[in-house]
């Protein structure tokens, strides 16, 4: 898709209705789409009785757009269902500028999600081996004739199983074996499960073992998704101060829970919106940063000669059919909005995101400090806490950011004492 980039000019200083006659321009929203999201969105209980027990209504959480995106040459505003102030200001500004002076490039590697059949202890794992070995083309044509038929028909199914022996602390070995499926555009895990539960049986009856647990695994290691961002005509003490931040997540734990968490902003904002299980996707990325025994940046930032390199590697694995995905009115319309053609395109875009996240989140702490832009954007919410009217909120906000510029710092009781002085003059006068 293309999208004529003076339309993203001046987005966010836009009132809410001249934000949907642009995205109406743009063509990702159209007047039934903006109606449902002025109505508020679902209304019935209905669906979360499908979805949830014991449902009692919805918890919601704002939904915005970033601006500026153009990955792998095509243009998209992204939906993002977040709570948290900045982070879509962060991600638009970023993207503007990787869009003015550089490219977003994404791919996605192999085609596998994993399953995992544990045998808690085998008697003789050489035996069990050899057996598996022998009944492999077997139990995979015999479960996708069975249970994956359909899975089948659409390119995936069952392609391989794999064996592992894990040595136990009393001696004796735990038996794994590494069911691989192509789920093509689900996320894949009911289907995964239902394939594990259906080959315990005909396992156990071959090698005279007892499986003791069926369940996939977040920790995809057989399915990565790429993003990549070149950055040119970045100065030089910037590039070289956003290679050290990103050295220093790489390097230490305790900086790289907070950097991966500015990752997860941007990508958990996605997943929220498109109805994917954010859990999963966060367990697994968080499994694979500390994959080599150390908690690790997810991401990799270097600067040479005036261009600002940047890699996110990570196990995104998403849907776009079946689940929530396909119930939920607000998360069809989010796909829509960014014309995924599949799920592989989806964990392409989510991976973009997240890495334009993380540039925006360290080039702040590179330059201002993360509580300057962070707290600016605060300040709306700081005012409606402290109960200012909406005419006490535009001089409330004034003297707010005239405190931020001079003392750099803000907080809830400056802003009462503040709204008590504003009402105070009011009184006087």
């Amino acid at each position: 898709m293309s999208i004529n980039p003076a339309l993203f000019e001046g987005f966010s200083k836009l009132s809410q209705e001249a934000r949907f006659e642009r995205l109406m321009a743009m063509g990702v929203l159209t007047l039934d789409d903006i109606a449902f999201i002025k109505s508020g969105g679902i209304q019935s209980l209905q669906l979360a009785e499908t979805l949830v027990e014991n449902a009692i209504g919805y918890f919601q959480l704002p939904l915005g757009v970033a601006t500026n995106f153009c990955i792998d040459g095509e243009d998209y505003v992204i939906p993002l269902a977040v709570e948290e102030t900045s982070i879509i200001a962060a991600l638009s500004k970023t993207a503007k500028w990787i869009r003015q002076n550089g490219h977003i490039e994404t791919a996605v590697f192999g085609e596998t999600l994993i399953g995992q059949i544990q045998l808690a202890k085998v008697d003789d794992f050489e035996r069990f081996s050899a057996i598996i070995a022998e009944n492999t083309p077997f139990l995979i044509e015999d479960v996708n004739k069975v249970v994956a038929h359909t899975m089948v028909l659409r390119g995936g199914g069952v392609k391989s199983l794999t064996l592992r022996a894990l040595p136990r602390p009393d001696g004796a070995t735990m038996a794994i074996i590494h069911v691989h499926m192509d789920c093509c555009d689900a996320m894949g895990a009911n289907i995964l499960n239902q394939v594990l539960e259906y080959l315990k049986t005909p396992i156990e009856q071959m090698t005279e073992e007892q499986v003791s647990i069926c369940i996939l695994s977040n920790l995809n290691d057989k399915k990565l998704t790429k993003a990549s961002v070149t950055l040119h005509h970045v100065p030089e003490a910037l590039g070289h101060k956003l290679e050290e931040a990103s050295l220093f997540a790489e390097l230490d734990p305790y900086r790289a829970a907070t950097h991966n968490k500015g990752v997860m902003n941007g990508i958990d904002s996605v997943l929220i919106a498109t109805g994917n299980d954010w859990r999963a996707v966060e367990a697994g990325i968080h499994a694979y940063a500390a994959r080599d025994g150390q908690y690790r940046a997810i991401t990799r930032w270097r600067y040479q000669e005036g261009t600002l390199t940047g890699e996110l590697v990570a196990p995104i694995i998403v849907g776009t059919v079946g689940g929530v995905t396909a119930l939920h009115p607000t998360a069809k319309q989010c796909l829509t909005m960014l014309n995924v053609k599949s799920a592989n395109h989806l964990s392409r875009i989510i991976a973009a995101v997240g890495l334009v996240q993380n540039l925006g989140a360290i080039k702040a702490l590179c330059t201002d400090g993360i509580i300057q832009g962070h707290m600016k954007l605060h300040i709306d919410n700081l005012a409606m806490s402290a109960g200012a009217t909406i005419h006490e909120i535009p001089l409330l906000k004034e003297k707010l950011t005239l405190s931020l510029e001079t003392d750099r710092r803000i907080s809830f009781h400056l802003t009462q004492q503040l709204l008590a002085e504003i009402r105070q003059g009011e009184r006087v006068v």
